[in-house]
């Protein structure tokens, strides 16, 4: 049962995850057309970076067991360079008719948004399953 708890652990952590990939790259779609920000500049690209994090979460009844657990290590912008456009007519134009407009891939991001939204589908299917097992092991004892 402990290990079942432990597992919990781990999905629950990696769909916080995931919903920080979600909301960042929705922000990143959002923005794809925003030229220019708080700072005078237009929008740049954010990617979340993960990293694996081991925790003696069963300490109590097993000594050394550990849990890997996924967090957010950072959400740091794309280092990539604004796309330039032209468009003349555009308020954000330079003397020359260009455009210095966000380094956002719609298509890159919709795929990216499709691979966070699978990842976030399986992480939830594990906790169901987890809680199945739960339960079925708590009808062990009744019988």
């Amino acid at each position: 049962m402990i290990q079942i708890l432990a597992s919990i652990q781990s999905t629950a952590s990696a769909l916080t995850a995931e919903r920080t990939r979600l909301d960042v790259i929705a922000e990143n779609i959002a923005n794809a057309q925003t030229t220019r920000g708080p700072d005078g500049k237009p929008y740049q690209r954010r990617v979340v970076i993960f990293e694996t994090v081991l925790q003696n979460a069963m300490s109590r009844t097993q000594p050394g067991g550990t849990a890997a657990t996924v967090r957010v290590a950072r959400i740091q912008t794309d280092p990539r360079p604004p796309l330039v456009v032209y468009r003349p007519g555009h308020p954000d134009a330079d003397a020359n008719g260009m455009v210095a407009m966000p380094n956002i891939n719609v298509h890159e991001e919709m795929a990216d948004l499709i691979a966070a939204s699978r990842a976030f589908e399986a992480n939830l299917a594990v906790v169901k399953n987890a809680r199945a097992m739960a339960l079925q092991t708590l009808a062990i004892g009744k019988r």
